[in-house]
């Protein structure tokens, strides 16, 4: 057998793979390799194989196994039933051997970095919500968090690479990934490659407020849950301009499966979102914590609001969008 070469991790029945042990499975035993879970890309001779969800990127479709070019088998991990409570726990435990957690304040990241009780980073503008909210967090969980204070000089320097990297050029998207290039750009300079986020929580308990109103949860969910494909790579892509990876660990196969078990109206009602999580939550963080109703990342950390006045300084003051591809042409050289 070539080289084998191992991007992210790999695990079976809750037991993490050495690279040893990958080898003799792909050797011996190459039919098991469909069970196997973590986040992903795994390469040997001509085939490859890549998780379930596709956290993690490489050629092929997301939980195939391929040879020479044609699927040969599909990712679909086993793991016995088990309580949300007790998958969350299972989910970080097996990716919070090494890096570091991403922390804004949240129920979230704030159940992931209790559990994990490995070093933390926030990031914000000066005096932004997610930054006073991360340092409560953390001073209340007992954990180290560094505080990264960015500036609306380097939001400017970093858009037009964000903007180049990210697959969907929009506002939101630029938002979103300008704020974790900044998480991934500390956590690169301080040598983690495996950064440990919250995300995905949103879109299997119903986190967004739209989902207060609307008449159509159930589907609401299911489809957007199945954008977070789109948002991983948006994701994974800042990521990698720093050598590093998001590691989801509720999009752990056993927290989607106990997440989609439960029915949407349990999971929103009286106002109140994320419910199931929030209850999992109480057991392993202070109520204020499991409680606490965060603004979403780009608006949290301020990086929305400079990414409109920076919109504004460059003439495009009614829209946003204009600005984004008036960058991207420039990045093409047009």
């Amino acid at each position: 057998m070539s080289t084998l070469t191992l991007n992210g991790w790999m695990e079976r029945d809750g037991h993490r793979l050495s690279i040893p042990g990958i080898e003799r499975l792909v050797i011996d035993r190459p039919d098991e390799l469909s069970q196997c879970g973590g986040e992903f890309f795994l390469s040997w001779d001509s085939c490859s194989a890549r998780d379930l969800y596709g956290i993690m990127e490489g050629t092929g479709p997301k939980g195939t196994i391929l040879c020479n070019g044609k699927a040969t088998g599909t990712i679909a991990p086993t793991a016995p039933e088990m309580s949300l409570e007790d998958a969350i726990v299972t989910a970080v435990r097996l990716r919070s051997d090494e890096g570091v957690v991403a922390l804004s304040g949240g129920v979230d990241s704030a159940l992931v970095a209790a559990l994990a009780r490995r070093e933390c980073v926030a990031v914000g503008l000066e005096g932004s919500h997610d930054l006073k909210r991360a340092k409560a967090a953390a001073d209340s969980l007992g954990l180290d968090c560094t505080f990264v204070t960015i500036h609306e000089e380097e939001v400017a320097s970093a858009l037009p690479i964000v903007v180049r990297a990210i697959p969907e050029k929009n506002p939101v998207n630029a938002g979103i990934a300008l704020t974790l290039y900044f998480v991934a750009h500390w956590a690169g300079e301080h040598g983690y490659q495996r950064i440990i986020t919250g995300q995905g929580a949103d879109e299997l308990f119903g986190g967004y407020s739209r989902y207060l109103t609307t008449e159509t949860l159930e589907e609401d969910l299911v489809r957007d849950f199945t954008g977070l494909e789109a948002q991983v790579r948006r994701d994974q892509a800042v990521a990698a301009l720093h050598g590093a990876y998001f590691s989801m660990p509720y999009m752990d196969f056993r927290v989607v499966r106990a997440a989609r078990a439960i029915p949407a109206a349990e999971k929103v009602q009286g106002g109140r979102r994320k419910i199931p999580l929030r209850t999992v939550a109480e057991r392993h963080i202070p109520p204020d914590l499991a409680g606490y109703e965060k603004k979403a990342m780009q608006y949290g950390s301020g990086v929305w609001a400079t990414l409109r006045k920076l919109a504004r300084k460059n003439g495009y003051k009614t829209s946003m969008q204009d600005y984004i591809d008036h960058i991207s042409r420039v990045e093409h050289g047009h």
